[in-house]
């Protein structure tokens, strides 16, 4: 089985590590998206189903717990099961690429656990608790209730960001680009 690198964002939501992850795939072929699997709806209709998760039914998740086909998977949220398959992985080494992860502060601990020296953790981080609730509510997603039960969330999860390889603070996007493709490019040559 051919390994490639491994790169593993995590942050509380809203701190932009999707967005950087985007990026990161629009500017490097060489990189491959892991999709996670999930058992929470879609938002909205913007969501496909292969593309931005494998959404799975909470019975099709426990079968696939039981029969070992995930490397991590967690309750991120009461209910709610995120995880990553182990083909998913072979799939991007398989076409040549390494994968890049975005995931949740305790996957992501999970995954470097995984992959050893050949992944790293980057903690994307922003300024203030208080910048986060304001992109939380900037999305329009959240009701009063999830909002509250995310930055509770948010503040636990910082608690980690020594477990990491490396924090990307994202105040300034475009900075936070440039930080995050020296990581790779650095990374890669390592």
């Amino acid at each position: 089985m051919s390994q490639g690198k491994a790169f593993i964002f995590a942050a509380p939501s809203g701190s932009g590590k999707t967005t950087i992850v985007k990026r990161l795939l629009d500017n490097n072929p060489n990189l491959g998206f892991s999709i996670s699997a999930s058992t929470r709806d879609k938002r909205g209709r913007t969501e496909e189903d292969g593309k931005d998760y494998y959404f799975l039914s909470k019975e099709e998740f426990k079968q696939k717990i039981d029969e070992d086909d995930f490397i991590e998977w967690e309750e991120v949220y009461e209910g709610n099961f995120y995880g990553t398959l182990k083909s998913e992985i072979q799939r991007i080494w398989d076409s040549g690429n390494h994968v890049i992860f975005d995931v949740d502060v305790k996957g992501a601990l999970n995954l470097k656990k995984y992959f050893g020296d050949s992944a790293l953790a980057v903690f994307v981080k922003v300024p203030s608790i208080e910048i986060l609730k304001e992109r939380l509510k900037d999305r329009g997603t959240e009701s009063e209730e999830s909002l509250s039960r995310r930055l509770y969330k948010a503040e636990f999860e910082m608690t980690f960001e020594d477990k990491f390889d490396v924090t990307l603070l994202n105040g300034d996007l475009e900075e936070s680009f440039e930080k995050a493709q020296n990581l790779v490019d650095d990374f890669l040559k390592s």
